[in-house]
């Protein structure tokens, strides 16, 4: 359950307080997942705007990806950055204490947006195999729900569907403004299907999507 969120507040606050980095050298998003502790440059399509995940990453950070992988980006302010816009972004590589591996920047001298372009498109997995393998990208997970939704306010709801491979998590961060039981087929027993950022939390592998299309019924 999401309800341990609430230590990564004091956590994150930390992670920020760190002295804006100098640019560097261009690498890929799979290489600066590499090297963790190092201060890196990463250049690649935003596919969760800036601010969207806020009641459950404490931040107002967005994600990115590349054509080797994507990563999500923590900082304390809100950049603008929306779907689809290009961006470079210099910052330090880590993990946010859960799990999952971030980038940490701690302002928008380090965001360097660039041409708007169109979103990368979601790779589409079965459910059991969201993973750390996957995390950071854009997937589309498709399955029966069985378990949910559940109420983890502030932070968001859960919801859990199958396909037959394994569970997965649908984690639905309160910011986005989508709230699962408004939405009819969002229930056990029903197939739906979900696009979405790949996360962890704790050892919990999860797609978060980021608005209400994200999320659509299956016959």
């Amino acid at each position: 359950m999401k309800t341990q969120r609430t230590e990564a507040i004091l956590s994150m606050s930390l992670l920020l307080a760190f002295p804006t980095v100098a640019s560097a050298a261009v690498v890929s998003i799979a290489d600066a997942r590499a090297s963790t502790g190092n201060v890196v440059t990463v250049r690649g399509t935003v596919t969760v705007p800036a601010g969207s995940f806020a009641s459950s990453t404490f931040d107002q950070g967005f994600a990115l990806q590349d054509e080797t992988g994507g990563i999500y980006v923590t900082m304390a302010d809100n950049p603008g950055l929306t779907k689809g816009r290009k961006v470079r972004v210099t910052g330090t590589l880590a993990d946010d204490g859960y799990g999952l591996a971030v980038l940490r920047v701690t302002g928008v001298a380090d965001v360097r947006p660039a041409v708007v372009a169109s979103s990368p498109v979601p790779r589409v997995l079965p459910t059991g195999e969201v993973s750390d393998l996957t995390e950071g990208l854009l997937l589309q997970v498709s399955g029966t729900v069985t378990r949910g939704p559940t109420n983890d306010m502030p932070y968001g709801y859960s919801v859990f569907i199958d396909d037959g491979s394994g569970e997965t998590q649908v984690f639905i961060p309160a910011s986005t403004g989508v709230n699962p039981y408004r939405i009819p087929f969002a229930k056990i027993g029903s197939r739906i299907q979900v696009t979405g950022f790949s996360a962890e939390y704790n050892g919990q592998f999860e797609v978060l999507p980021r608005v209400r299309s994200d999320i659509q019924p299956l016959p």
